[in-house]
């Protein structure tokens, strides 16, 4: 049996991601949602929201979940899991959760923003010492020091994974609780912000208020990846991705839509975008089936 192919790849599950799944899975097309239901959604987090049309004065937990449920009842696959890597390939896309890759025929992007700002210098390292998946990189530090930035808490099973071949382990915790390492090579370090990423063409320092942790590699941990770290070759305007009236974006076949393509920041314009992206991703299928390979 072949490897199971999605139509469409929703990554994210914010209210653009749960909108783009549901009007995808309403013109029939097999859906897969990564990286949802998303706890750490902005509007499951406003107290009220009284500018989204026909639910005057409704908590933002309380709008998020009727979303979720509207999901639920079409039985579209939810995955909690964050997409670390996508690859664009010839009429197919394959994206990389861990260790597992999933293939579909078109991405919607609906990843929001991240709470926390670029450190100064990650983009100049971005590939040359900086990464966001130790599943991907980290075999390339055996025997090396590397440091932990950790916003979520998600990065304490990757500092598990990383101790294992890593000689020293900088685990910077920027959570509440910090977890606890059989390894006696990680140093957990609590309430310091990191402020910069220093190197000389590769990374050699992580900057914080109070000190430097030399490194050779640091994996940064977020809510979100920075959309063109997730595609290579995706193009960014204003901090955001740049997409047309369509929700296209600059790669044929991978759409973006809420708050990652820009502002204003409102749950009824990602409701909408969701919507725009799933139905043209849908033509773009359609045009697919009609061409000859």
């Amino acid at each position: 049996m072949g490897k199971e192919i999605h139509d469409i790849c929703v990554v994210g599950g914010g209210p653009a991601g749960l909108s783009a799944a549901v009007n995808a899975w309403v013109r029939r097309k097999k859906v897969l949602i990564l990286g949802g239901p998303s706890g750490q959604s902005k509007v499951k987090r406003s107290p009220k929201v009284d500018n989204y049309l026909g639910f005057p004065g409704i908590s933002g937990d309380e709008l998020y979940e009727k979303f979720l449920r509207h999901v639920e009842s079409f039985k579209i696959p939810v995955l909690p899991d964050k997409v670390q890597n996508i690859y664009p390939m010839d009429r197919l896309f394959s994206l990389q959760v861990k260790d597992t890759l999933y293939e579909c025929r078109s991405v919607i992007l609906t990843t929001g923003v991240a709470a926390q700002k670029i450190l100064q210098g990650e983009e100049n390292y971005v590939g040359r010492g900086v990464s966001y998946c130790a599943t991907c990189d980290g075999p390339l530090y055996q025997g090396k020091t590397v440091t932990v930035i950790d916003y979520t808490g998600e990065g304490a099973e990757e500092v598990r994974f990383l101790a294992e071949f890593c000689t020293r382990i900088n685990y910077v915790s920027m959570t509440t609780a910090a977890p606890e390492f059989k390894k006696n090579n990680v140093e957990i370090i609590t309430g310091d912000q990191p402020v910069e990423i220093t190197g000389d063409g590769m990374v050699t320092a992580l900057k914080t208020r109070s000190r430097t942790l030399d490194t050779d590699g640091i994996f940064i941990f977020r809510e979100t990846y920075p959309p063109a770290e997730l595609v290579h070759g995706l193009e960014i305007e204003g901090g955001a991705v740049r997409v047309n009236r369509r929700m296209e974006t600059s790669i044929p076949g991978l759409y973006a839509a809420g708050d990652c393509a820009g502002k204003p920041y409102q749950v009824a314009k990602s409701v909408g975008e969701g919507q725009s992206a799933a139905l043209n991703a849908v033509s773009y299928l359609d045009s697919l089936e009609h061409s000859t390979p």
